[in-house]
């Protein structure tokens, strides 16, 4: 038998149909998997009583020929999102054994399709890293190698844990979160697909949130068909969540393989940007060669605010983040450091229970919040995000469909080298992927090509609001160009 592993979500889900083999031969061989590759750090909680019960359940379904559209397929679920009676803790020591009772509503979503939950995987702290080294359980190591080197490197951040499991093969797909490009970038370092979808397309109920006007929830895959499939699972109206759109969900799937004859496809000069790898370049280029073979036009456009996305949304993000995270003051749930009296208690609480960056990004957050100074940053980051969202209105109105930009400015780095004294030189690595975010689109990565050093690298997709579709077929045309992706197994 072919090691159910190396499937596609698809594969998996037509194997499954066709009865070769059962979802519990298939999740049973996701936990030997799993097991094997503790050295990553990609799971934080593994469920493997949980995932069996819900494997037989799919297999009763499949026999009685009920199921739905996910039924029987193993994922990973990163742990920002919360999972009924099962520890959820944002991978941060102030959440402690918290067990939610309740679930949020795209886990909910995706187990009425018939799902299976292998565990909670890895991601920064609060969702706050490109590197997923400021989770409370240790950093996650990416499932690639740079050739002839043995050096650990990162999986991106802040859904490190969901990429690196999908591309070392310890599930079929993984949910992430995107507040700044924590989909994407990952999805690039570890060459998967991953997409944020437009803002409002997935509930944000029952996910722990960093900043509230910029999170969206997304999927993680190996293809971008696995993610058209995922997508059309998790997205959907949402009553509970007032950020939530109230629009059809379409049928993501059928897109691929759709003709992009006759699309037009906005090149960015903003995004060509001094000292930008010459690989990075190539690697556009043909991107956008790739795109135009297969019958598309490409335009330059101007996004003229670009430079000024990153500083705006550190700025914007740490506020938002200030304002969440006050919640967390050890009395009603999660870790509590007592003191001597009620205000010692919740700055013991905050002390012990947040790491380093998060007290950073909250810091920024109360500084940029503070009197006399919500002018100055605030308001004025906030005039500029309006100004982001302009200038992609502004391309689309002239007839672009879509936006073609590199996904990262570089390959994924080594554990440690960016963490130094400058936190700067860690937030660049946001820098082509911030703009999707303010903006409110979605947002694809796809493996498009490897580095001198073997290291896969990745291109976005930018597209109009609630204009997914189009981003799984020119993402489509991407991958059956560049070809497919996989590391060499070195773990357990």
């Amino acid at each position: 038998m072919t090691d159910l592993t190396s499937l596609t979500l698809a594969e998996a889900r037509d194997g499954l149909a066709r009865k070769t083999f059962t979802s519990l031969e298939l999740t049973d061989a996701h936990l030997a998997a799993m097991e094997r590759a503790r050295a990553l750090n990609a799971y934080v909680l593994e469920t493997p009583e949980q995932a069996r019960a819900m494997a037989r359940d799919a297999d009763a379904k499949i026999a009685g020929g009920e199921g739905g559209p996910l039924i029987g397929v193993p994922l990973g679920i990163k742990d920002l999102f919360a999972t009924r009676d099962v520890r959820t803790t944002a991978c941060s020591k102030i959440l402690g054994d918290f067990r939610p009772p309740y679930e949020s509503t795209v886990t909910t979503q995706l187990w009425r399709d018939g799902a299976v939950m292998l565990g909670k995987l890895n991601n920064d702290e609060f969702a706050m890293g490109s590197s997923n080294e400021t989770s409370c359980f240790g950093p996650v190591i990416n499932p690639w190698r740079r050739e002839g080197s043995d050096t650990k490197l990162v999986p991106g951040g802040s859904s490190g844990g969901s990429a690196a499991a999908v591309a070392a093969g310890l599930c079929l797909g993984a949910t992430g979160t995107d507040t700044g490009g924590s989909i994407r970038q990952p999805a690039a370092f570890t060459g998967i697909v991953g997409i944020k979808p437009t803002y409002g397309r997935c509930s944000r109920w029952g996910i722990v949130a960093f900043a509230s006007s910029l999170d969206q929830a997304g999927p993680f895959a190996r293809t971008v068909r696995d993610t058209a499939i995922l997508l059309r699972s998790m997205a959907g109206h949402d009553p509970k969540d007032t950020t939530s759109v109230d629009r059809a969900v379409p049928d993501y799937e059928a897109a691929i393989g759709k003709s992009v004859k006759g699309l037009r496809i906005g090149i960015p000069r903003e995004y060509r940007l001094d000292g930008m790898s010459s690989e990075i370049g190539r690697l556009w280029s043909q991107g956008a060669e790739w795109l135009k073979a297969a019958g598309a036009e490409l335009v330059e456009v101007s996004l003229p605010h670009t430079k000024y996305a990153l500083p705006a949304y550190y700025i914007v993000a740490p506020a938002e983040a200030s304002s969440n995270l006050a919640r967390y003051d050890g009395v009603r749930y999660g870790a509590r450091v007592d003191g001597n009296n009620i205000v010692e208690m919740y700055e013991n609480t905050r002390a012990a229970g947040f790491g380093a960056e998060v007290k950073r990004r909250v810091m920024i957050g109360t500084y940029v919040l503070s009197a006399g100074y919500y002018d100055a940053y605030y308001l004025r980051a906030q005039k500029v995000r309006t100004l982001i969202k302009q200038d992609f209105e502004d391309c689309f109105a002239q007839g672009v469909h879509a936006i073609l930009t590199p996904a990262t400015p570089s390959a994924a780095f080594g554990i440690g080298e960016k963490t130094g004294a400058d936190p700067i030189e860690m937030y660049l690595n946001d820098i082509f992927t911030v703009t999707v975010n303010m903006a409110g689109l979605p947002g694809i990565a796809v493996p498009a090509g490897r580095d001198a050093q073997g290291l896969p690298l990745g291109l976005q997709l930018i597209g109009r609001p609630f204009d997914e579709e189009t981003l799984f077929s020119l993402g489509e045309v991407i991958e059956q160009a560049a070809g497919h992706f996989a590391p060499t197994r070195w773990w357990g």
